[in-house]
């Protein structure tokens, strides 16, 4: 890995993830703030269920190297890292639902309808995604409000309607659901269905460290060939994992009916490019010179994978 060895790497990331561990546990406590009524029990556990315990917490671990690169507060960019996690962690409860994926594993362990109902795990995922805009827009990130309007602003537009949510109902649309014939851009979905909130954790170091225009393009073009790749790697450990290693079936894109990489691609033409990307992504924070080293071993680590 360029510039930042394999064990470093890890230490790095298994850091960050025991952070926003810690710091999600506290956000989800069972405090009432200012201005709330309650926190129900029921709710409240649900949310800790699918969001504590499991993930390598890699949004977060972008958003916080991302903002390293500019000499950012560890903690303000573990704040954003943990509204990016929510976000990431309610998509998952509804994309495991009867109606959506209707998955029964997740993480190694049974998905929250599965655990308790649909209703609750709506609900959840429901707490989850507004408790971000909570989390985004707090003083502590930054004591420019712009800085925290632009932060808040880019979460809106890359988990929503024209990022993660707009993805995922052209996913479903590409596995028949709605009729029609229309044209599968596998590209297209996975930009937006997975890619969004991937990029979301570079730009969001960018948007932190007040970059420059070049210095965010650089972090734009990098988290999209890092999102891509996620995806393709993704998309190949359907194909090629083991269930117990994901943590989930494999095999389930096939079930769905889903176009992928792979079946677009072949499983060597995903392979050879995952690594096109790797050189993209390496390419656009060159930069950054010695500060990127930790970014670069990122796509690295998301190209290599096993779960």
């Amino acid at each position: 890995m360029t510039g930042t060895s394999p064990s470093d790497f890890a230490k790095r990331l298994d850091k960050t993830a025991d952070d926003t561990e810690a710091l999600l546990g506290r956000l989800l406590s069972d405090d009432i703030l200012h201005d709330e009524i309650a926190r129900p029990k029921r709710l409240m556990d649900a949310m800790r269920y699918s969001s504590l315990n499991g993930g390598k917490r890699l949004r977060p671990f972008l958003v916080v190297e991302s903002a390293a690169v500019f000499g950012v507060s560890r903690e303000a960019a573990l704040l954003v890292g943990a509204a990016l996690e929510c976000i990431h962690c309610y998509s998952l409860i509804h994309d495991d639902l009867p109606a959506m994926d209707n998955s029964d594993l997740r993480r190694g362990r049974p998905t929250l309808h599965k655990q308790t109902d649909d209703a609750t795990a709506i609900l959840a995922g429901d707490g989850l995604l507004t408790l971000a805009f909570d989390i985004v827009t707090r003083d502590e990130i930054h004591r420019d409000a712009n800085v925290r309007l632009l932060l808040t602003r880019a979460l809106a537009r890359c988990a929503g309607i024209g990022g993660m949510v707009g993805g995922q109902i052209l996913d479903l649309a590409g596995e028949g659901r709605f009729g029609g014939n229309e044209p599968i851009d596998v590209a297209r979905i996975q930009q937006m269905k997975t890619g969004a909130l991937l990029r979301y954790g570079c730009i969001a170091g960018a948007i932190l460290g007040q970059a420059s225009s070049a210095e965010y393009q650089a972090l734009d073009d990098y988290g999209r060939a890092l999102g891509e790749a996620f995806q393709i790697a993704d998309d190949l450990l359907d194909v090629e994992g083991d269930a117990a290693a994901l943590g989930k079936p494999a095999g389930a894109d096939a079930v769905l009916g889903k176009t992928t990489f792979v079946t677009q691609l072949g499983i060597e033409g995903a392979k050879q490019r995952v690594r096109d990307l790797l050189a993209r992504a390496d390419s656009a924070v060159s930069i950054f010179g010695d500060r990127a080293a930790v970014l670069q071993a990122a796509a690295r680590f998301v190209a290599e994978r096993k779960n």
